[in-house]
């Protein structure tokens, strides 16, 4: 048999290295911004297009190369930060494989200019898949600038796998905040298409935990600090109430590095045990520095992920660190997360109203007594035929689920007979249940207000039918670079579904009017609970409305909790069966139950 293995070829070598290292066009700022920070720069600046798929560039003031150590830089790994094996244990630098510049010329055209400081002239080199076009002297400030054009030109493949602008945009982001927060006394700038998404002015950590989250971020943050002989923990947690619903604002670094770490975030989220609600994750950005000869970091390319060497000892400082934090002042666990977003009465703040009233006032839609009994033969008619419906949800039995359909046989009941409807209660605060003829139906009123506000929006969009109330008085608002992005993207949308809202300076935006029926004094509640709900959405099938209606729903339904007096309760039932699909909410749960009387007499029978 003939010789079979052969060498690969420098170009397919630095191709298998870029699917490791370089996997989207955030992979390229993050090499580039590390190696500038490596470089003892003061000041970065960052310019994207098209999300980085047409540019990135990355311009700082460090040392600048000469002209061997920038040919030298394009070659696996040729690094200046580590010579033997045993500089792996004492790594202090972001950098140390020497693979990034490599790797990214591997699949994209580069062009490098650098200068040394005591230099009269720069070096340009302009690289596409590995192969040098030129090599020349140039002019420019001291320093480095890299340029990086059409990412994955020769891989087509790979560029095809790319997210849209939007989620690209908000990985890049993400990438800079993360060195913004480790770096807090280096000046940083990013702008997207000449537009500028990010500015942070050298200061403390604390301005730059401002500057990054928001300037509203300072008072949520609690200082942590404390130093054994192992590692010195220092940063700051959110308090409770200001919990979300995602992990979007979650930070740890170790000696500056950003890290991924489920067990040491189980240590920080453990730490406030009872005062975070259920499903919600607290804000941190902590900050240890450990001996690095106590560390590993070279597990994986990404360098995001490192191992200790003893990390049961580290997720037992860092609970005490954050435990002692929140002990010292003085947060306590007693705090009410419920809220209603919509604009409810309550009995005892103004009298019953009529049908008609309650509808118009609480934003369930038009209502009048005709179609609300229409609406309820129908609830009638789709449950005649319960008994013998065999649901199919792979549960065990339980309570029995119909599916609601209307029907053109008999109603069960018609005027004539002696049959009168008995009135809905309500159940600690959560649940409705109202008597029907073959039994009785149990609400979930969560679940059912998603349904109707998920449909209430999907036509208004469908049918362009805007319904919006003005604010008496504009409210501003300001949000991190990552959530601005987001909202960006969704503003047309949100403007179809009835919100006024427009872009007002650096991150900044102004909202003149809200949908019709939501309360205008939770505005900014709600879009906080939008972007959560919207970053939550794990259904990547769904296009931006279907997303967006899902999330406006969720985000403004009635929340578990809230007591409803007889006319609204009234109400929602009658808005819930005049949609086209009761039986589920929008995210998937039951809106309602329906429980058989033969069977419930059976259930008390020996």
């Amino acid at each position: 048999m003939s010789d079979v293995i052969k060498l690969l070829s420098d170009a397919i070598a630095n191709q298998i290295a870029a699917g490791e290292v370089i996997q989207r066009p955030a992979s390229v700022l993050k090499e580039l911004l590390e190696n500038a920070v490596d470089a003892g720069a003061t000041s970065i600046i960052i310019h994207a297009k098209e999300a980085g798929r047409q540019l990135l560039q990355v311009t700082d003031n460090g040392c600048g190369m000469s002209e061997t150590d920038a040919r030298m830089s394009l070659e696996r790994h040729a690094t200046s930060k580590i010579k033997q094996s045993s500089d792996l244990f004492a790594i202090r630098t972001m950098g140390f494989r020497g693979e990034a510049l490599a790797s990214i010329a591997a699949v994209a055209q580069l062009e490098l200019k650098t200068r040394l400081h005591n230099a009269e002239l720069g070096t340009r080199l302009v690289v596409e898949a590995t192969d040098i076009k030129k090599h020349e002297p140039c002019t420019m400030s001291p320093g480095s600038s890299l340029s990086v054009k059409n990412l994955f030109f020769n891989v087509p493949a790979r560029r095809n796998f790319l997210k849209n602008n939007t989620v690209e945009l908000k990985h890049i982001v993400d990438e800079f905040q993360r060195i913004a927060l480790a770096n807090p006394s280096i000046q940083l700038h990013l702008s997207h298409n000449d537009n500028e998404i990010a500015s942070y002015a050298p200061g403390n950590l604390r301005q730059r935990v401002s500057q990054v989250l928001g300037v509203q971020s300072n008072k949520k943050l609690v200082p942590v600090e404390e130093e054994t002989d192992v590692v010195r923990i220092t940063g700051f947690v959110g308090k409770p109430e200001f919990a979300k619903k995602t992990r979007g604002e979650q930070y740890l670094f170790v000696n500056n590095r950003f890290i991924r770490s489920h067990y040491l975030q189980h240590a920080i989220t453990s730490a406030f045990e009872d005062m975070l609600p259920k499903d919600t994750f607290p804000l941190y950005v902590l900050y240890m520095d450990i001996d690095p000869g106590k560390i590993d970091i070279n597990i994986h390319p990404t360098k995001q992920e490192i191992k200790f060497e003893d990390e049961s000892l580290i997720y037992s400082y860092i609970r005490v660190a954050v435990r002692h934090a929140i002990g010292q002042y003085g947060i306590s666990g007693s705090l009410d997360f419920e809220r209603s977003i919509l604009n409810f009465p309550t009995p005892q703040q103004e009298p019953a109203l009529s049908f008609e009233q309650a509808a118009n006032k609480v934003g369930f839609g038009t209502y009048s007594p005709t179609s609300g009994t229409k609406q309820w033969e129908k609830l009638y008619e789709g449950m005649k035929n319960a008994s013998n419906t065999e649901p199919d949800f792979g549960e065990s039995p339980g309570p029995e689920v119909v599916t609601y359909q209307a029907s053109t046989e008999q109603p069960l009941f018609n005027e004539t007979e002696n049959f009168q409807l008995k009135s809905p209660y309500q159940i600690h605060n959560r649940y409705l249940v109202c008597q029907i003829k073959s039994g009785f139906l149990l609400l979930d009123q969560q679940s059912a207000h998603e349904r109707i506000l998920y449909e209430q929006f999907e036509n208004a969009i469908n049918e362009n039918r805007v319904s919006s109330q003005r604010l008496l008085f504009p409210r501003q608002v300001q949000y991190s670079p990552a959530d601005a992005v987001i909202l960006m993207d969704l503003l047309p949308e949100m403007n179809k579904l009835g919100f006024d809202i427009e872009p007002f300076g650096n991150n900044g935006f102004l909202i003149n009017g809200v949908p019709a029926g939501i309360s205008s004094s939770e505005e900014v509640s709600l879009l906080e609970d939008l972007l959560e709900q919207f970053k939550q959405g794990t259904n990547l099938r769904l296009g931006t409305r279907e997303k967006l209606c899902r999330a406006m729903s969720k985000a403004g339904a009635l929340k578990r909790g809230k007591s409803l007096n007889q006319t609204e309760m009234q109400t929602l039932i009658d808005e819930l069966f005049a949609c086209q699909n009761p039986l589920m909410s929008p995210s998937g749960n039951r809106c309602f139950l329906t429980y058989n009387l033969s069977e419930l007499t059976e259930s008390f029978k020996r």
